[in-house]
């Protein structure tokens, strides 16, 4: 595993989108609800959080999609509009974050789950580590 380097970057498959975080994470997880296994493709997706105001646009802008969420409001998932590469996530019940996709990462040899949320949504081939935290919902 390789060291965490702020600020840390990166983007889309095809490179038409490009962003930088300008801070740490505050967490990182992995979500298993049934929103993000369908924007995924698999299981669950896997999240970098950090502050709204340290996610920066280099270049491109997401495509976003909608869903309702059920801690309130909606969730917008960013989406590169080319290629389709899943990027950030947007929630309305959590305007001070932004949740970045952690395989559009440049290096995510770093990324180090902290808990797994959304559990109640899990299939049950779904092998999460027993070392994780799990939550069945939102963590409270």
């Amino acid at each position: 595993m390789s060291e965490l380097k702020v600020p840390f970057e990166g983007g889309c498959a095809c490179g038409a989108i490009r962003y930088e975080s300008t801070a740490e994470p505050v967490l990182m997880l992995h979500c298993h609800c049934r929103d993000c296994q369908r924007s995924s493709g698999g299981p669950y997706s896997s999240y970098v959080i950090v502050p709204r105001e340290a996610f920066k646009l280099l270049q491109g802008s997401p495509r976003f999609h909608d869903s309702p969420s059920e801690a309130g409001g909606k969730t917008h998932r960013g989406f590169c509009p080319d290629c389709g590469s899943p990027i950030v996530v947007n929630a309305e019940a959590a305007p001070q974050v932004a949740a970045i996709r952690t395989a559009s990462l440049d290096d995510p040899s770093w990324f180090n789950p902290q808990m797994d949320v959304w559990t109640s949504d899990a299939h049950p081939w779904d092998q999460m580590s027993s070392a994780l935290p799990k939550f069945e919902k939102y963590p409270q």
